[in-house]
Formats: structure tokens, C-alpha cells, sequence
């Protein structure tokens, strides 16, 4: 059983900031449209996290298929995820943080990292929710976490905050 910490997302913030501006510059490099956006609880102030930071590569459908080929030559493929025409995840364990690289079509089913992250930051009460839900889970089964992560997540899915955004 893998179990899943959080620790206060104060603890990786220097850290997140310089890994994700690098990351952005290398695959703005392998990608030069792509929308690349730090996602993840390391993305919002104050909210407890792994220790990972997770990064949402937005491309339009044309630019889908190279754009998997592209990140494929600097980053794993996630296995342990979904593999769809829309979306593909990638991993780089070897990081300092470890990353989480999601590869969207902007506007498919599959565009909404950058949203939760939004929708966290624009009312904290769902960010404390989320991190109660955490608290719950830490130190404990990682795939049951999950689940209830996904729940918390579909139910935000339904707020108003959510709804009003609209992918560009």
C-alpha cells in the first residue's frame, strides 16, 4: 500500500517556482504555443501539498500528437494514467520535486487543471476544504485518497467559480 503526506506547501515554494520556471522555459522550447501553466496544490498559497508540482501543458488539437512526441523526449510517460486523443501525463520522478506533466487540447474534457487551480485561489473556503481533506487522509492509503480527491473535485466541478471559466 503506498501512503500518501502532505506538508505546509510554505516548505516547497522556492523550490516550486524555480522548477516550474525552467520547466515552462524547456517546454516552451519543445512546444513554442503551448500554454504551460503550474498547477497543483503548489500553485496556490498556503495549501498543503505532496511535495510534487504538477504542470498543465495546454495545446490546440492540431499541435496534440507532436506535442506528445516532443515532451516524450524529455519526460516519462505516466503510465499509471489515462491515455486519451485528448490527454496525455507524464512524470519526472528525478526532480527535486517531483513532476506531473499534464498534456491537454485546450477546451476538451481534460482542460481543467488550470480551473481548479483558479477556482482554489479565488475562494479560499474550497482551498480550507480540500485541505481538510487532506488532513484526513495523510499518512494513509493513497488510492483511497484519491478517490475522495476525485469527489472533492467533481463537486467543484458544479460551483458557479468553476463554471464561469472558459477556456481560451
Amino acid at each position: 500500500m503506498e501512503c500518501v503526506n502532505f506538508n505546509d506547501q510554505g516548505n516547497f515554494k522556492r523550490d516550486a517556482e524555480g522548477t516550474f520556471i525552467s520547466q515552462r522555459n524547456l517546454i516552451q522550447e519543445l512546444i513554442p504555443n503551448a500554454d504551460v501553466q503550474h498547477v497543483g496544490s503548489t500553485a496556490v498559497p498556503n495549501s498543503l501539498t505532496k511535495g510534487d508540482l504538477d504542470i498543465q501543458v495546454r495545446v490546440s488539437e492540431t499541435q496534440f500528437n507532436e506535442a506528445v512526441k516532443a515532451l516524450s523526449t524529455v519526460y516519462e510517460l505516466n503510465d499509471g494514467s489515462i491515455k486519451t486523443n485528448e490527454f496525455r501525463a507524464f512524470k519526472d520522478d528525478t526532480k527535486t520535486l517531483p513532476l506531473g506533466i499534464q498534456l491537454t487540447i485546450i477546451g476538451s474534457e481534460f482542460d481543467f487543471f488550470w480551473k481548479f487551480r483558479d477556482v482554489l485561489l479565488q475562494n479560499d473556503q474550497y482551498r480550507i476544504e480540500y485541505d481538510e481533506l487532506k488532513k484526513k487522509f495523510d499518512g494513509k492509503d493513497m488510492e483511497v485518497y484519491r478517490g475522495a480527491k476525485n469527489n472533492f473535485f467533481s463537486k467543484i466541478m458544479h460551483t458557479p467559480e468553476f463554471k464561469q471559466l472558459k477556456s481560451d
